[in-house]
């Protein structure tokens, strides 16, 4: 079993905690040689799975089995909270992000059921089901649909706002991520 490495953009930060949408459903890829597309539901959530900075198991950032990885199967797709190590590392990681240098995310996983669609070119290979095995805050990623934040820039964004309509609010939230 390989495991397959895909990045997506999308990350926030509040404080410590890294929000994001790590892996967003029925999103296209860009050009991998293929283009890649997950399916609902898709992901076994089950067992440790690792938060990590590019890829590198030198740089755990949060786990499932410690609590300070948390994932969520939403609509959208799989969203993860990340509260960083109180590191150097960690502290370096916030400040990227906040200042948006690094934005996106990346999983990596095992595939355990995909159909391609080669009347497409690039050919179109959907996940139906796999094994996630980490997550990775990265500045490079595959899925451009991804995101990674740090709330607090959201909730000051938020405060500042008050006064408008709730949509405005949202649309100015939006923005933000």
């Amino acid at each position: 079993m390989t495991i397959e490495r895909r990045a997506v953009t999308g990350l926030s930060a509040k404080g410590k905690t890294l929000k994001a949408l790590a892996i967003p459903y029925n999103s296209r890829s860009q050009d991998m040689g293929f283009i890649e597309m997950i399916s609902p539901n898709a992901f076994d959530l089950s067992g440790d799975v690792k938060a990590l900075y590019e890829h590198d198991k030198q740089h755990l950032i949060g786990r499932t089995t410690s609590n300070t990885l948390r994932l969520n199967d939403s609509i959208r797709g799989i969203e993860a909270e990340i509260d960083l190590p109180n590191t150097s590392m960690g502290n370096d990681l916030a400040e990227l992000v906040q200042r948006g240098d690094i934005s996106g995310m990346s999983f990596g996983f095992i595939v355990e059921n995909d159909e391609w669609d080669y009347n497409q070119e690039p050919a179109l290979r959907t996940i139906t089901k796999a094994s996630l095995k980490e997550v990775t805050v990265t500045s490079d990623p595959a899925y451009l649909d991804t995101n990674v934040v740090i709330s607090e820039r959201a909730l000051s964004k938020a405060n500042k706002i008050q006064s408008t309509s709730l949509l405005e609010a949202e649309l100015a939230l939006l923005e933000v991520i």
